[in-house]
């Protein structure tokens, strides 16, 4: 399959987004990743996040959970099925948990997590037939791009 093969241009407009909020979390000390949620038919934004952890000193505080939170705010409802998440790194088991539990009807993701990826990598937890719903995600939208973000910020972290 090719990376992110099955993506629309509107996914493609929505992780460009989601590569922007990464940058700023990078500015701000913070791993550079985010997220947008939007309908996935009208395109319209619902909910956007980058990570919060070290600012917050919340573990909860990744990308993913604070554009659901405010996708849900928005809409009044937990349940996001006709809406698409967009985000720059493969979600981990948290965010992946999330995403089921949000009933989110598409996910799509920038960079392969292979030591924590529970989109596919090193677990498949968004497309498990045990759990009660299923995403199948697209996979690998603009991920050299999202990549290069996190392997400059930790390069330089390193120093």
């Amino acid at each position: 399959m090719d990376p992110g093969e099955g993506a629309t241009e509107l996914d493609s407009r929505m992780m460009r987004r989601a590569l922007e909020l990464a940058r700023e979390a990078g500015e701000r000390g913070e791993a550079p990743i985010g997220a947008v949620v939007y309908e996935t038919e009208s395109g319209r934004v619902l909910g956007e996040g980058s990570n919060t952890r070290e600012a917050e000193n919340d573990p909860l505080g990744h990308a993913e959970i604070g554009a659901i939170r405010q996708a849900c705010d928005a809409i009044g409802d937990w349940r996001l099925n006709e809406c698409t998440l967009c985000v720059t790194l493969e979600p981990c088991p948290m965010c992946a948990g999330a995403i089921v539990q949000a009933r989110v009807g598409r996910l799509v993701f920038g960079a392969s997590d292979p030591k924590a990826g529970a989109a596919g990598s090193l677990y498949d937890l968004t497309d498990d037939a045990r759990l009660n719903h299923r995403v199948r995600p697209i996979a690998g939208l603009m991920a050299d791009e999202s990549a290069e973000l996190l392997r400059s910020f930790f390069r330089a972290r390193r120093g």
